[in-house]
C-alpha cells in the first residue's frame, strides 16, 4: 500500500476520533437532557442512554484504533505477522460487543415500555450490522492467516 494511502487513512482516523469524542463529551449527554425534558415517561432513561451510547462510541474508538495499528503494520511491512492477529481480535471482540450492547440497550428501552417501531428497526439493523461485520472480519483474519502461511512457504523455498 502506498505510504499516502495510509497517510491520509490515519489522518481521517484522527478526524474521526476528535468527532467521537467531541460527540462523547458534548453531543450525547446534551441529546439525553433535551429528550428527558420533551419525554418526561422515559426521562428515567437519560442517564443509562448517556452511559449506553459513550460506551457505544468507545467501542468505535478502539475499532479505530485497531486499524491504525493495521495500518502501520502494512507501511512498514509487518501486517504478516502475530501482532495483526492481536489487532484484528480486539475488533471482532469490539463488534460482539457493540452487538451485545445493542441488544441489552433494547431489552432496557423495552422493560421501561419506552419502546417504538423506529427504534425497534434501529435495533435490529445495529445487531445485524454489527453481525455482518464481525462476520467479515472472521472471513479477513483467516485470508490474514492463509497469506501468512503462504508467506512463511515462500520465505522457505527462497
Amino acid at each position: 500500500m502506498q505510504p499516502r494511502v495510509t497517510t491520509v487513512l490515519k489522518s481521517l482516523i484522527v478526524v474521526m476520533l476528535v468527532l467521537l469524542l467531541a460527540s462523547q463529551i458534548l453531543v450525547i449527554p446534551e441529546v439525553a437532557r433535551i429528550t428527558a425534558i420533551r419525554n418526561p415517561d422515559v426521562a428515567q432513561l437519560e442517564i443509562p442512554g448517556i452511559i449506553g451510547a459513550i460506551i457505544f462510541l468507545a467501542l468505535v474508538e478502539v475499532t479505530l484504533v485497531c486499524v491504525w495499528q493495521l495500518l502501520s503494520l502494512v507501511r512498514t511491512e509487518r501486517i504478516f505477522s502475530a501482532d495483526a492477529f492481536r489487532f484484528v481480535d480486539i475488533i471482532l471482540w469490539t463488534l460482539a460487543s457493540a452487538g451485545l450492547l445493542i441488544t441489552v440497550s433494547y431489552a432496557v428501552i423495552v422493560a421501561s415500555r419506552a419502546v417504538s417501531l423506529s427504534l425497534t428497526l434501529l435495533a435490529v439493523l445495529g445487531i445485524v450490522v454489527s453481525a455482518a461485520l464481525a462476520l467479515l472480519v472472521v472471513v479477513m483474519r483467516g485470508l490474514l492467516r492463509k497469506a501468512l502461511e503462504l508467506e512463511q512457504d515462500l520465505s522457505e523455498v527462497v
